[in-house]
């Protein structure tokens, strides 16, 4: 199986390009081939571990025995698993080699994060996925390697199960690993920001810190970034508050008073030097009215923005095109908590058509047809659990059709076997023999405005929750829809409630703020992290609307077309239209008026003993 290239060190860079370019031409070619030596592999080394026995593999290796015994799976199959690893049992459960630790999914099961097992050798193999990015890159954007970028990027908090191992994000422990911290010399990681910015746990000194590396160094940004869309935009609109005691640093060179971390004084005093004209430049252009095109006039050489701008985060195109006078907008790889998967061989595509080719020496990937309901949202539903038939339909990477919509299922070397990750992909093409997937959606989400996601059944028992609080003025909701409102930032989930009020006593304002607040209460620690943590998310809003609203968006559902046999209110909308036609009927408004509660850690944990 082809062995993917190091980063690239120093003067060898053109080499190294060449070298991951063919590394990549080879697995897509032979994409079946090393697909069945990835399984056998995995399987070899795990032969023996307990969960591959209790199902009656007894050895095998081979494909069609794999397909043909171990059954497609969710997080609540292996929970008890999971739990017993958590809790300390270091026997071989569900692989060979020692948990290292737990990688924490934004996807959420009973409204916690989900414990993603890994190992110490998987951090090497998505150091080897990043190592393909800037080769890739390189094809479209030359000289890359003459300057940095500025990307944003931030660790988070993290916590210990019982059983002593850490519990984080998957770019928390990539951040925090050798791997990142002592990285070779690469263009792809050659960064404005030192380690110890984005290594700082408080948002703000990091946040501060890494705004002010990025404008000392500002003519040697080639291209700017973050995670997802919403995190970048977040650091736009940092820098529009903050930009006087910025630009004060800058001309003094002096680091404020608030950023109390020695180890980030220390990075930035290296950087920062007395700089009067720099200050006055972003004085300026911070000054103006306008601050259309602000990227590209304070970072003046930048080529492109990398960030997530698929999925949900595709509603942040609009804002990142009026900040950055339309720069192409560059989504480059493909991962999640579970595996990292694959890269954008087309990185200059429109967002619209971002699609990412999987790398088969990542893990084993099986994909289960999958279908639309209809319905407003065009959100997806499946079931938990497969039947034979269904179990039957599951296919392999080469043998996916155009145009079919599937949901992702890996295999991987940390002991997830069949694993449904709930991903839905849609075939878009081909490189040599390997699928490239356009990015729909996450199964059942209805609300997302940075890495939380939340449900419809979640949504439905949040607001179930919350009426409770409307009671005793003999009031209720009779119809309910939602949004995801990102026209300022940070966004904020939102909620439509149509009314009925019997009783004779209005209902009052602070009954309404009490009824947010008990929905954010109820919704998962992923959501409440980003209200009260990172800040990346705004107060939920509760929007009262007129009597017979919601009969006016029946009606006009089946003016486009929708069966008035069929129809059902649908609990998140996203059309233009629909929004604006719930937001004219809008009698009256309420914020949730502080945030929810949120400890870091796993509130389960407290039960695994």
């Amino acid at each position: 199986m082809p062995e993917a290239p190091r980063a690239a060190e120093n003067s060898v860079v053109s080499d190294n390009n060449k070298e991951v370019l063919q590394f990549i031409e080879e697995v897509t070619t032979n994409a079946d081939e090393v697909q069945k030596s990835v399984l056998a592999e995995i399987l070899t080394q795990n032969v023996h571990v307990e969960y591959l026995q209790r199902h009656g593999l007894n050895g095998h290796t081979d494909r069609d025995t794999f397909k043909k015994i171990m059954p497609a799976i969710t997080y609540e199959d292996i929970v008890t698993d999971i739990t017993r690893i958590a809790n300390g049992d270091k026997s071989q459960i569900l692989c060979s080699q020692p948990i290292s630790e737990f990688l924490t999914s934004s996807g959420t099961s009973g409204g916690e994060r989900k414990l993603m097992p890994t190992i110490e050798e998987e951090l090497a193999r998505r150091s080897q996925l990043y190592s393909l990015l800037m080769p890739v890159m390189s094809q479209f954007v030359p000289d890359l390697e003459k300057g940095k970028g500025m990307y944003f990027l931030f660790i988070k908090s993290e916590a210990k199960t019982p059983g002593g191992l850490p519990a984080r994000p998957v770019l928390t422990s990539y951040y925090k690993s050798p791997h990142f911290k002592n990285r070779c010399p690469d263009p792809y990681t050659n960064y404005t920001s030192p380690n110890e910015t984005i290594l700082c746990s408080d948002s703000y000194q990091s946040m501060y810190s890494q705004m002010l590396c990025g404008l000392c160094q500002n003519k040697e940004v080639l291209r700017v970034g973050a995670v997802f869309a919403s995190g970048f935009i977040r650091a736009i609109r940092f820098l529009e508050k903050h930009w006087p005691l910025l630009c004060h640093d800058i001309r003094a060179r002096t680091i404020n008073s608030q950023i109390t971390d020695p180890s980030i004084r220390e990075a930035v005093m290296k950087i920062l030097k007395p700089d009067p004209k720099l200050a006055d430049f972003v004085e300026t252009e911070c000054s103006k009215d306008s601050w259309q095109g602000i990227i590209t006039r304070l970072w003046p050489n930048t080529k492109y923005i990398d960030v997530i701008v698929t999925g949900t985060m595709s509603q942040y195109i609009p804002t990142l095109d009026y900040y950055s006078n339309g720069l192409p907008l560059v989504c480059t790889m493909y991962a999640s908590s579970e595996c990292y998967f694959g890269v954008n061989l087309n990185p200059l595509c429109k967002p619209s058509e971002v699609a990412y080719t999987l790398i088969p020496t990542m893990g084993y990937f099986e994909f289960l047809p999958v279908h639309r309901n209809n319905g407003v949202t065009n959100s997806i539903s499946m079931p938990k659990s497969l039947n034979e038939k269904e179990q039957q339909e599951l296919v392999d990477l080469v043998d996916v059709k155009i145009g079919q919509e599937y949901e992702l299922v890996v295999t991987t070397y940390a002991g997830l076997y069949r694993y449904r990750v709930g991903d839905v992909l849609r075939v878009a093409g081909f490189k040599n023999n390997a699928p490239q997937f356009n990015f729909i959606c996450r199964k059942n989400v209805v609300l997302s405005i940075d890495s939380d996601k939340t449900d419809e059944v979640e949504l439905q028992n949040a607001v179930k929750n919350a009426v409770t609080h409307l009671m005793p003025f003999d009031a209720h909701v009779t119809e309910y829809t939602s949004y995801a409102d990102t026209n300022i930032i940070p966004g904020h989930y939102v909620l439509f409630w149509e009314l009925n009020v019997n009783g004779s006593t209005p209902v009052p304002p602070s009954v309404f703020e009490d009824c947010c607040l008990t929905i954010e209460e109820s919704l998962n620690s992923v959501y409440r992290q980003g209200r009260a943590s990172d800040k990346s998310i705004g107060p939920l809003e509760i929007k009262v609307v007129e009597s017979g609203t919601f009969d006016k968006l029946m009606d006009y559902a089946i003016s486009l077309g929708a069966s008035i046999n069929q129809y059902k209110t649908p609990r998140c909308v996203k059309f233009a239209p629909i929004v604006e036609l719930l937001n004219s009927r809008v009698v009256s408004c309420y914020f949730s008026p502080k945030c929810p509660k949120w400890v870091p850690g796993h509130k389960q944990w407290n039960n695994m003993n």
